[in-house]
């Protein structure tokens, strides 16, 4: 089994509310708080993460 690449999302800036994404697995990409792993993750499908972040994009102001 691949290991999860965890990084920090590149739209979480430099504050502290923070996000990492493990987007090196086959059909899955894994989304963690930074600080509380305990928690887990969501996973979604790379579609749904594509769509997710375009929506972001556009609504970030």
């Amino acid at each position: 089994m691949t290991e999860s690449n965890w990084h920090k999302s590149t739209y979480s800036g430099d504050n502290d509310n923070c996000i990492e994404v493990a987007d090196n697995l086959p059909g899955v990409v894994l989304v963690r708080d930074t600080k509380d792993h305990a928690r887990g993750e969501l996973t979604a499908t790379p579609a749904a993460w594509s769509a997710f972040t375009a929506f972001a994009r556009t609504y970030a102001g």
